[in-house]
């Protein structure tokens, strides 16, 4: 028991670098959406026409600013993440963007990101695709330089499921709860400088979300 206690001890005190969590979060999505971004940016009307085109694309309504507020989003999102600026504020509009990207892009494939023949996750396309997988793996195996092929890396085929989208989608959420972290972001500071001047000033926190007695605030 007083080996459990000091472990715990020792697991509580990871609390003084809670920041790092959410530091490491923002690190991670900050590519993610400045490349998704930057492609839609330097593709706009190809973005457009994918957007609203109901043939060969997503068939949305007003095409034109939908994909005007995704591009806006992920730049302007990878931007706060990075600056750490407002970050609470950024994480709202980007897990809609995920939500709508998983609702209209990957739903039809199910959960798998990466097609795999087996877990439970597996569907009929995905086991199909398995299949398909492995019969191009022969071919290759017999009609190419197949170690060359694979030097870098493994071939799969693409399932383009709700996985990434749904990851991507509780990292933003846990964001918007811890927000971006102590010490490390602009929002922290510019909080604790509000504080302080509002302290030395006898008035409170004008970013306090806690309710305030009636007459208190001048």
């Amino acid at each position: 028991m007083k080996l459990l206690a000091r472990l715990h001890c020792a697991l509580m005190s990871f609390g003084a670098a809670d920041f790092v969590a959410p530091l490491l979060l923002r690190l991670y999505l900050v590519p993610i959406f400045w490349m998704a971004g930057t492609r839609k940016l330097e593709g706009f009307g190809d973005t457009v026409a994918w957007f609203g085109n109901p043939a060969w694309g997503l068939g949305l309504p007003f095409p034109w600013p939908m994909a005007l507020f995704a591009t806006a989003t992920e730049i302007g999102g990878a931007i706060s993440l990075l600056l750490v600026v407002a970050v609470r504020w950024f994480a709202i509009p980007l897990m809609f963007t995920m939500v709508v990207a998983a609702g209209t892009v990957h739903w039809q494939n199910g959960w798998l990101a990466i097609a795999e023949g087996s877990g439970p996750f597996a569907t009929e396309r995905t086991v199909e695709a398995a299949e398909r997988l492995a019969r191009a793996k022969e071919i290759l195996q017999e009609h190419g330089n197949y170690e060359w092929l694979t030097e870098h890396g493994s071939f799969v085929i693409l399932n383009n499921g709700i996985e990434f989208a749904a990851t991507y989608f509780v990292m933003l959420l846990a964001l918007a709860f811890l927000g971006a972290g102590r010490y490390v972001s602009v929002d922290y500071w510019v909080s604790e400088w509000l504080k302080r001047r509002e302290r030395a000033r006898g008035r409170p926190d004008p970013l306090s979300c806690s309710p305030v007695p009636h007459g208190e605030l001048s």
